[in-house]
């Protein structure tokens, strides 16, 4: 690797090349994504990293990533594919002038990488520090590194949730978390317990539901990552899947988010994806 302690800056972030590990620290100001000044610096090992890649940005520049090894990052495999792309924590974006100098380090990067590694078989990249806490529409989350806590509001829980009573989830009894993004339809965040079949967010008090202005990301990911790190440190051979839903629960889904489409709450493209998903869990 190149001399340590090198520091690359570009937008939002500046890199720092270490001897067995790339340090991030990210910026903070009103043009910088939430979720990067919630992460702060973030210390990624050589090891995490799968592939380094350098492409054309937008606007003249370009975009140096670092592409993490699956199973390597709770935030990322909290977030499984939901971040937008200007929400990467991975990726550093220059001006197209640093390109040459971007390379040389996309190189050095590469340099440290062995080949064909494959999933990780533990966190390798730290989760986000406890306590965390996120307000979502139906109630309140907690997290102390050891038990989950859901207080509900009476403005926006379910009368299952309210009549269920505040949760309690000790991470030794939980398999998973679920974090869907609230910037799609359907936003939550569910505790995953077993095998059983699931309910509707809205009806399970293992879950807390997101909405306008409820659960954003820089709080909801960072808090579901550090769940699920601390239920892998828990159950170190791994999570067992969850079970699958019950039909006719899908196919109650399915036509209440029809109805939605029909009156216009829905996108043509919301409607189709959403679909998509609910039948591939069945």
């Amino acid at each position: 690797m190149s001399r340590m302690g090198d520091v690359l800056a570009g937008f939002h972030a500046a890199w720092e090349f270490e001897s067995d590990s790339v340090r991030i620290r990210y910026e903070r100001g009103i043009r910088t994504p939430k979720l990067f000044q919630a992460l702060g610096t973030r210390r990624i090992p050589y090891e995490a990293i799968d592939t380094v890649t350098l492409a054309p940005g937008k606007r003249g520049t370009v975009v140096l990533r670092a592409v993490p090894r699956p199973g390597a990052d709770p935030l990322m495999e909290a977030a499984a594919g939901q971040l937008k792309e200007g929400g990467d924590p991975y990726q550093l974006v220059l001006p197209a002038e640093r390109e040459t100098l971007a390379e040389y380090y996309a190189d050095e990067l590469r340099a440290q990488l062995k080949q064909d590694r494959g999933p990780a078989e533990r966190f390798l990249v730290a989760a986000p520090e406890v306590p965390l806490r996120f307000k979502a529409y139906d109630g309140k989350a907690t997290f102390d590194g050891k038990t989950v806590s859901f207080r509900w509001f009476w403005t926006g829980a379910s009368s299952a949730k309210w009549k269920a009573g505040d949760q309690s989830f000790p991470v030794a009894g939980l398999i998973g978390v679920e974090w869907r993004s609230p910037e799609v339809f359907e936003g939550h965040l569910r505790l995953l317990r077993g095998p059983e079949p699931l309910l509707p967010v809205d009806q399970d008090p293992a879950a807390v539901v997101f909405g306008l202005g409820y659960g954003p990301v820089h709080e909801s990911l960072p808090f579901a990552a550090a769940v699920l790190s601390a239920v892998r440190s828990a159950r170190p051979a791994g999570v067992v899947p969850a079970g699958r839903r019950d039909p006719a629960d899908i196919a109650e889904r399915i036509r209440h988010l029809g109805e939605l489409h029909a009156a216009g709450l829905v996108t043509d493209e919301e409607f189709s994806a959403k679909k998509a998903e609910l039948l591939a869990e069945l």
